[in-house]
């Protein structure tokens, strides 16, 4: 399962060049990168940077803080962090190739010496207990079935009082999720949780529950807008398209949709361990 996860996200070929030909080809010279240039294909979720520091605004994050992002990606959710917040944030990501190019793009940045980037499987976390001052996943859970260990190594590896902030997409009331979508072409790697399961989840593992913030209708209104630029570009894009390949077309489009009909959800917990 996790190869075929892996396999989903890999795409094809060298993964920093395609990234690099993309920006350059949008007009972003690689030797003058902000955070912000990068935000387009490295905040690979729902809402993207604005989310990011909509999450980070509620973790209680202080400078020198150090920070576990868990499913890490490109790396887009820990720079913002550490430019923000002048963290230090390690991200674990089941995708090496994901984590190269991530380490590549804090390099573009200026952010290797705040941000670090090491493959691993976040059921089996690789570090020590109470080591971490406040931790966060976006987006992630989706394709883990073993959520409960998931959860259970985040309240492992904080220090206790520390907050967890999870943002998913998550089971609807609407019926099955439509397919493809960014997360899976095909149902084989998609587990979602309903909101009541994450509730009983987090409790589970030893969190509380300090909120939980639905987001839905503005991830369909931030979906909506990226499939109609999808349609109307005549230019080259920055976009999630670069590494999950041409049908990112259709898995826009069924986005708006399973958001719309609701059968996905988007939304947030903010739990303390």
């Amino acid at each position: 399962m996790t190869s075929d996860v892996e396999t989903h996200y890999s795409g094809t070929g060298n993964l920093e060049d395609q990234i690099r030909k993309v920006l350059a080809s949008a007009g972003k010279d690689i030797e003058d990168l902000t955070v912000a240039d990068l935000a387009a294909v490295d905040e690979f979720h729902v809402r993207g940077r604005e989310a990011t520091l909509e999450l980070a605004g509620r973790m209680g994050l202080s400078e020198g803080a150090e920070v576990i992002d868990i499913g890490s990606g490109l790396g887009g959710p820990a720079r913002t962090l550490a430019d923000k917040y002048s963290c230090r944030v390690t991200g674990i990501d089941l995708t090496e190739c994901f984590c190269q190019a991530a380490r590549a793009m804090s390099d573009w940045v200026g952010l290797a010496d705040r941000t670090s980037f090491r493959q691993g499987d976040a059921t089996a976390l690789p570090f020590d207990d109470d080591s971490f001052d406040a931790a966060m996943t976006i987006h992630v859970a989706m394709n883990i079935a073993a959520k409960d260990a998931v959860y259970a190594e985040a309240k492992r590896v904080l220090k206790p009082g520390s907050i967890f902030a999870v943002y998913d997409i998550l089971q609807g009331e609407g019926g099955p999720v439509r397919f493809p979508v960014p997360w899976a072409r095909e149902p084989s790697i998609s587990h979602l949780a309903t909101p009541f399961d994450m509730r009983d989840l987090l409790t589970g593992a030893g969190f509380e529950i300090v909120d939980e913030i639905d987001s839905t209708d503005r991830g369909l209104a931030w979906f909506e807008e990226v499939a109609a630029r999808m349609r109307d570009a005549t230019a080259p894009q920055i976009s999630f398209r670069s590494f999950l390949g041409p049908d990112f077309g259709e898995m826009a489009i069924n986005q708006v949709k399973n958001l719309s009909e609701k059968r996905i959800r988007t939304i947030t917990f903010v739990a303390r361990a």
